[in-house]
């Protein structure tokens, strides 16, 4: 685990007093993808959005990655902030962060959100697109990714949307996106799931060719008590096309957790 040299760039707001979550976004993004859901969430709880190793405003170490090195750079940010305990909610590989979390320190995760994501991902696809952006740059792959992450009627509905999101893809480091594809290359978390103790919430796009409800509900099978909510009308950052519905599902569910609280 290399986080000693890694500086997470990060956003922390709300109330002090409140309890923690923190969101990880996904593959060639920033923590602005969570845009959307930041105002609803900051006011009830302490509302920590980083980016990623190799993204955004963070660190760009060269060489692989591993997800051992994104948990690792996590809970380095959050013992240099002096939490203990917290909530996460992460999208794709932000995602599959927060399994690796809950399941290596399942006594500091309360409650657990995942979107969009898998226990594991095509390793033999990921090893490609880190091999063809090291060789030929991000902006190959662009037009392929935004096909991905929005339904065919919301990138002809919302275009400045579309434009946002391949901004923010051109705009990762070359370096930074490789190694986070070699990092979900070798991640396989399927053997962690059961580990998990946080009350956990999946959440997938219903039309998401890239994290399909199906690998959604091995996730949600393989965790115990955990619940699916596929929501209509999205792909890959659901998030992103229905922003009401991915943030309710949200605050629902942490939410839960509040009122269980003020029962005890």
């Amino acid at each position: 685990m290399t986080t000693d040299s890694v500086e997470l760039h990060y956003i922390l707001e709300g109330p002090e007093e409140a309890p923690l979550l923190v969101m990880a976004n996904s593959l060639g993004t920033t923590l602005r993808m969570w845009d959307e859901q930041a105002p609803a969430l900051h006011e009830r709880f302490r509302l920590l959005r980083y980016d990623h190793r190799g993204h955004g405003g963070s660190s760009v170490p060269t060489g692989s990655y591993s997800m051992e090195d994104l948990g690792g750079d996590v809970l380095a940010l959050l013992d240099r902030l002096g939490v203990e305990r917290f909530s996460f909610c992460g999208l794709s590989i932000g995602g599959m962060v927060g399994m690796w979390l809950a399941s290596e320190v399942p006594q500091r995760v309360g409650r657990l959100v995942l979107c969009c994501t898998s226990a594991q991902f095509a390793p033999d696809a990921y090893d490609s697109r880190a091999q063809t952006v090291r060789a030929e740059g991000l902006g190959v792959i662009v037009d392929a990714v935004l096909e991905r992450w929005f339904t065919p009627k919301f990138r002809a509905s919302h275009p400045e949307v579309v434009e946002w999101g391949g901004s923010m893809l051109r705009n990762t480091p070359v370096e930074g996106y490789a190694g986070c594809c070699e990092a979900i290359r070798d991640a396989e978390l399927g053997s962690r799931l059961g580990a998990i103790a946080a009350p956990t919430l999946v959440i997938a796009g219903a039309e998401d060719a890239a994290a399909s409800v199906d690998q959604a509900e091995l996730i949600r099978a393989s965790i115990p008590d955990a619940r699916l909510l596929s929501i209509e009308r999205a792909a890959h950052l659901a998030n992103v096309e229905q922003p009401e519905k991915v943030t309710q599902a949200i605050l629902e569910h942490l939410e839960a957790a509040a009122e269980r609280r003020n029962v005890e």
